[in-house]
């Protein structure tokens, strides 16, 4: 099956991750800190990624390291258990939804990033 999401732009959803964080206090710096753990994506190259206007798909199958530490992200995000979905690049969104929901929360940024 093939989700509407998945040709949708990381940049049409951004905005919207952000005003998520910085209404919690967090910052566009912690939001691109977690985009960048997950995908590799450095400063400049997620600036890019942005402008260019790239869908799901491609931030995910063109991402420079994605991280390995991805697969401690756990739990369940739009009700639905991380862990039981079978789509990989869904999983990828997913993992993303629940770091950036994670931050909002007010849990750390080294928890977040997994590194505790």
């Amino acid at each position: 099956m093939v989700h509407r999401i998945y040709s949708m732009s990381l940049a049409s959803v951004y905005p919207l991750y952000l005003a998520k964080l910085e209404r919690k206090g967090r910052t566009k710096a912690d939001l691109d800190q977690v985009i960048g753990w997950l995908t590799g994506h450095g400063e400049t190259s997620l600036a890019r990624v942005l402008a260019e206007g790239h869908d799901f798909q491609r931030v995910f199958a063109e991402a420079p390291a994605l991280n390995p530490a991805r697969e401690k992200v756990t739990g369940v995000i739009c009700g639905v258990r991380i862990e039981e979905i079978e789509e990989p690049l869904m999983r990828e969104i997913r993992i993303l939804d629940k770091l950036v929901d994670e931050l909002a929360k007010g849990r750390p940024l080294a928890k977040v990033l997994r590194q505790v």
